[in-house]
């Protein structure tokens, strides 16, 4: 064989690549920044009444009647928000039953009699159906969605340049 060879030791270069592959293996520390985002900002669409895309809640009857905020009569459902992460994930949510109606709006149905229920300026409702508006307060708005890629490119470039 003939010609130049060249051959690179460059210890910075393999302490690197270590460092990315590790980070490969365990994102923990990147997947908690990233679930304090999804907690952070679901607890925020409580406060602003939107969803992640932005869009403002359809006002609840009762908030219209008492001047208080949609989804926030009592503060159980805000108040059950939690994260939780590990090496490869990063969830948020709600551990209330009635949060489903709420993200995703349906058709409440009396199961053989009525519906009979309180209403918020005092007086009692009794029908066969209640159709709920979808209020979504979980997802990844477009904000988020920048912060979370700003986490991952800022873990990278710090396992990348470390050594």
């Amino acid at each position: 064989m003939s010609g130049i060879s060249y051959q690179i030791d460059d210890a910075r270069l393999h302490a690197g690549l270590r460092n990315l592959i590790a980070l490969g293996r365990n994102a923990g520390p990147a997947m908690a920044d990233i679930a304090a985002i999804g907690e952070s900002s679901t607890r925020q669409r409580f406060r602003t009444v939107t969803g992640p895309d932005g869009q403002r809640w359809k006002p609840s009857l009762r908030a219209r009647i008492t001047g208080g905020r949609t989804l926030t009569r009592d503060g159980h459902l805000s108040g059950s928000i939690s994260a939780r992460h590990g090496r490869d994930f990063a969830e948020w949510g709600v551990n209330r039953i009635y949060a489903a109606i709420h993200q995703f709006g349906g058709e409440i149905r009396a199961k053989g009699g009525s519906l009979r229920f309180r209403l918020a300026n005092g007086g009692f409702a009794t029908v066969q159906k209640v159709t709920m508006p979808a209020r979504p307060f979980l997802g990844v708005s477009d904000d988020d969605r920048d912060d979370i890629l700003d986490i991952i490119q800022v873990r990278i470039q710090g396992a990348a340049h470390a050594g």
